[in-house]
Parts: structure tokens; C-alpha cells; sequence
């Protein structure tokens, strides 16, 4: 499941999940206010959200997501994308969520598209 903030981001996403040869189904959520709603009919394997400096996308958001999103479906995998050159001190709270066991995986925007499909495969 992937929500993001840039519609043209979430679909380049999911577009290389699906061609990366890990057999990702994908589901976008175009909405962070149905993200929980979807979740409750289906058992997504990990949602992926965008972090930003912005309503609704602020961490502080998305950890209510993932928190209702964990308490139906414990073993999704939480992965936070943050672009570590325009939101320097989101990145620097997202990687600390990430130490203190909230994430599962944070992913910085720059990375390559491959890195990104090899990253949701090894959660």
C-alpha cells in the first residue's frame, strides 16, 4: 500500500514495485485519511508513506496511521519516505523513529529506483 503526497511520485513508485520481479501487487491510497479505512479490507505486506513538513503528511500524522494500521494488521511493515535534502530535520525524526523500533525501514527520495524495489523486498 503506498500513500504519498505527489501523485506522480506514488505512481513511479508502484510502477517499479510491480516491474521489479518481486512480485509486489500494489494498492495507492490517494488520501492519508483512508489509508486506515483501506487497511480494514485489505492485509497489506508493508504501506509506504511519505513524510513532509505538511498537513497531512507531517510524522506526527503518520505515526496515527501506523498505529491504526498496526493494531489491525500487527505484521505490516511500516516504511517512511522522506526527502533528506529538502526536509533535513523530518529526515533526521524519521530515522530516529526508526532507531526507537516505531518504522520498520525509512527510505531517503533520493535513491535509486532498483535500491528502492530491493529495499521492500528484504523487509
Amino acid at each position: 500500500m503506498i500513500n504519498m503526497q505527489n501523485a506522480l511520485f506514488c505512481n513511479a513508485i508502484s510502477e517499479t514495485l510491480r516491474r521489479s520481479g518481486n512480485e509486489f501487487d500494489t494498492y495507492t491510497v490517494e488520501l492519508p485519511d483512508k489509508v486506515a479505512d483501506d487497511c480494514k479490507w485489505l492485509t497489506p505486506y508493508a504501506l509506504l508513506m511519505e513524510v513532509t513538513g505538511y498537513t497531512p503528511w507531517k510524522l506526527e500524522e503518520r505515526m496515527k496511521i501506523r498505529d491504526a494500521v498496526k493494531g489491525k494488521h500487527p505484521d505490516c511493515k511500516i516504511v517512511l519516505v522522506v526527502d533528506e535534502n529538502a526536509e533535513k530535520d523530518i529526515a533526521k525524526q524519521v530515522k530516529q523513529a526508526k532507531k526507537d523500533g516505531l518504522i520498520d525501514q525509512f527510505i531517503y527520495g533520493s535513491i535509486s529506483a532498483s535500491y528502492l524495489a530491493d529495499i521492500m523486498d528484504s523487509l
